[in-house]
């Protein structure tokens, strides 16, 4: 489809890239929603943690939420798509990807930018489970790079009728590259040290599948993805992992109708994250790449960031 005109022009400080990724990561608070956990079991025998929150008076309409690397159902960008889908007569569901809910899992794979498998499952399980006629998709950076990579690889159920993906390093190996220079050092830094945190704690539960010496060896996300993301989930290396999982080949298949929001003051995003050629051959995919936002940082005046209301106003309209 044609390119979309972005409407979106924030406050002075936001029109600053940064100021909206730190702002939006660290200060956004977001009340007044309440939870419901849900545990699933896995075809391998591991478990998710599904955290779902209900419109008043019931709905067929359901908004499945993905987070994004290192995050979870509590973030301040899911409570606030959750709370203003609810309003607007969505039930929603927030995906905790494995070994992101409180509560470690039993296997010593975990989630990554690919892994499509735990969607479909998810997918199956609510549909199989619940009466919803409409599921909409949100999927926000790591989240919204799997949710291309699903709706173009294989055939999707009837139920999914629209998705929305939001920030995303559609081609992973040059978001790499981007999260390793110097002016994105903090943000690769405070990633590195959650993941290797939560490296250690594999460790714990499998020390023969990996060693003090291996984890000492990663520096960058780079490292940690050739060393735990790719051996872990039967990738050869990262650079096997990036060109398998990056979204970008598998969007000229997507056929449910699409909308991909990605700021181009994004630091995380090189200029082969915006797919222009995609979109614009591809009838279902609509790409808005507004000139403000950072990386989920697109912040807006009423509490209700301009992400959330795109995501809401598009799922409305397919």
């Amino acid at each position: 489809m044609p390119l979309l005109k972005s409407s979106y022009n924030p406050p002075l400080f936001f029109k600053s890239g940064h100021a909206s990724t730190v702002y939006s990561g660290l200060f956004r608070k977001v009340n007044g929603i309440k939870q419901e956990r849900e545990r699933i079991t896995l075809s391998d025998g591991d478990f998710l943690d599904l955290d779902w929150s209900y419109t008043a008076g019931g709905s067929e309409s359901l908004v499945i939420l993905l987070h994004g690397l290192e995050g979870n159902a509590q973030r301040p960008y899911m409570l606030g798509s959750a709370k203003l889908f609810n309003s607007q007569a969505y039930d929603v569901v927030c995906v905790n990807f494995r070994n992101c809910s409180e509560t470690p899992n039993t296997k010593y794979r975990s989630y990554h930018s690919g892994a499509t498998e735990d969607l479909h499952e998810v997918i199956e399980h609510v549909i199989n489970s619940r009466r919803y006629s409409n599921i909409y998709i949100v999927g926000v950076s790591l989240g919204g790079n799997m949710t291309l990579k699903y709706l173009g690889e294989q055939s999707t159920p009837n139920e999914i009728k629209g998705a929305v993906a939001i920030s995303v390093p559609c081609s992973l190996y040059h978001s790499m590259l981007e999260l390793h220079k110097f002016e994105n050092i903090l943000y690769a830094k405070r990633f590195k040290n959650h993941l290797l945190q939560k490296l250690r704690q594999k460790q714990e539960q499998f020390p023969d599948l990996i060693s003090d010496k291996e984890i000492a060896s990663i520096k960058t996300l780079k490292d940690f993805d050739d060393v735990y993301t790719s051996r872990a989930h039967g990738f050869k290396d990262a650079l096997d992992y990036y060109e398998k999982s990056s979204s970008l080949t598998f969007i000229p298949e997507i056929k449910t109708p699409t909308l991909i929001l990605n700021a181009t003051d994004d630091s995380f995003l090189s200029p082969e994250c915006f797919p222009i050629q995609e979109a614009e051959e591809n009838d279902s995919v609509f790409l808005e790449m507004p000139r403000y936002g950072g990386h989920v940082g697109f912040y807006d005046k009423d509490g209700i960031f301009y992400n959330e209301k795109r995501s809401l106003e598009f799922i409305k309209n397919v």
